[in-house]
């Protein structure tokens, strides 16, 4: 048995089928977000509501409430309280691993106006983490550099970078790209090695990058290199996982 739906308020029709093993609510969520992800919606900010939802899809509104609900904290959606569902219309980037290029640089190669937000900058000693990423010697000084990094307005990730104070003695003589800074004072990023991990956001982060609390989100470590080998910068950040698609090309050798 299935269930078709007719397209309601710009949503393409689809079969959802209980027999199937994914269950009703999530193969909903699955073509919503499909629907979201590809721009199909992006000219609807609401969603239709759950009760005109229900009568679409032929599912129950417990139904249609999982599936937005699951959506939201996948920070696709928000639910203003009696207003309805939202499309989080946040922008969407895709950013390829095999080039080493600075926040400000990707975004402005896909015509988005990059911002920062300072969360902070200082000069303290390493922590044993960052002497042993950076191969410092125990409590030699490092500039720390604490960023909300925006596109067009949106919050898209928090960054903390961290570089030894030989490389960059000011951490306010600049506001703009590190990296170009970095290459003015004659230490340009050469190569990184980078390590990603899936994670779901602390309450402090998600409100940082207006998500709702455990919202999934990519964490990437990355050791930044001079051309010599020497490192040059580590940095930990926390990326928007509805913002962000990291691709890499593979090869057969």
């Amino acid at each position: 048995m299935s269930i078709n739906a007719p397209e309601a308020s710009g949503i393409e029709p689809i079969e959802l089928s209980p027999s199937l093993p994914l269950p009703l609510y999530l193969q909903l969520a699955k073509h919503l977000r499909n629907q979201i992800t590809s721009g199909k919606l992006a000219e609807y900010n609401a969603l239709p509501g759950e009760r005109e939802l229900a009568e679409t899809f032929g599912v129950s509104r417990v139904t249609v409430r999982k599936a937005l609900s699951s959506l939201t904290a996948e920070g696709l959606l928000n639910k203003r309280q009696g207003s309805g569902w939202f499309i989080n219309n946040s922008p969407h980037v895709e950013q390829r691993l095999s080039a080493l290029t600075s926040f400000t640089e990707d975004m402005s190669s896909r015509g988005l106006q990059s911002g920062t937000v300072w969360l902070g900058r200082s000069i303290s000693h390493a922590t044993p983490e960052e002497a042993l990423a950076l191969n410092l010697r125990p409590r030699e000084e490092v500039v720390r550099l604490n960023r909300l990094r925006l596109a067009d307005t949106t919050p898209l990730a928090i960054e903390l970078s961290v570089v030894p104070t030989k490389f960059l003695p000011d951490p306010f003589a600049f506001d703009g790209s590190l990296y170009q800074h970095l290459r003015n004072l004659g230490h340009a990023p050469h190569r990184a090695l980078q390590r990603l991990s899936a994670v779901r956001l602390i309450p402090d982060l998600a409100r940082q990058l207006e998500l709702p609390e455990g919202a999934p989100a990519l964490y990437i470590e990355r050791r930044t290199f001079l051309e010599n080998g020497t490192p040059l910068e580590f940095v930990a950040s926390h990326y928007r996982g509805d913002a962000y698609d990291f691709v890499v090309e593979l090869t057969l050798t």
